[in-house]
């Protein structure tokens, strides 16, 4: 009796330990996603409708992968801009978009490009970037054809499934 009232306080602190590193493996990574870059090489770029689907990339990837259960990691514009060096400086280089990343305290940063070499279709290109080993994980193309905000929609949820497949293959 008296060991039984000895250990039970220790078998509950087990038992939370134990929940509590189930529940740190299995959570979701925090995931910053920053702002998309249009690349328009038709022979009319930078038309305000693309400008606008192309702002709307990133608002429209956070709700589909805080859905997915993914914790979603907030970068201020103005820092993303500040730790660029130009038009695609952060898509090509992993270092230093990990590096805005870790100060901003996420697991992985999410750069992407909105591709356009017609006026038929674009691709969202996105980068996932590891931010403690600065390197590139995983490299995704979703092709979107046409102009309508339910395609980029599409375009985007398909993003959420190639990366929700990249992070079940890492388990």
């Amino acid at each position: 009796m008296i060991i039984n009232k000895i250990t039970k306080p220790y078998s509950l602190l087990v038992l939370s330990l134990l929940s509590f590193l189930s529940a740190s493996a299995n959570a979701q990574p925090r995931l910053a996603v920053l702002d998309f870059e249009l690349r328009d090489l038709t022979v009319l770029p930078g038309v305000a409708q693309e400008v606008a689907r192309t702002a709307s990339v990133k608002p429209m990837l956070e709700v589909e992968l805080a859905k997915a259960g993914y914790e979603i990691v907030k970068i201020p514009l103005a820092e993303q801009i500040k730790a660029s060096a130009g038009f695609g400086y952060l898509f090509d280089h992993h270092d230093v978009a990990a590096k805005l990343g870790l100060q901003y305290h996420a697991d992985y940063v999410i750069v992407g490009r909105l591709h356009k070499p017609s006026f038929l279709f674009v691709y969202l290109m996105a980068h996932l970037v590891e931010v403690k080993q600065q390197r590139l994980v995983a490299d995704y193309l979703s092709e979107v054809k046409g102009g309508e905000k339910k395609l980029t929609r599409k375009g985007v949820e398909s993003l959420v499934v190639k990366i929700n497949d990249t992070f079940q293959t890492m388990k």
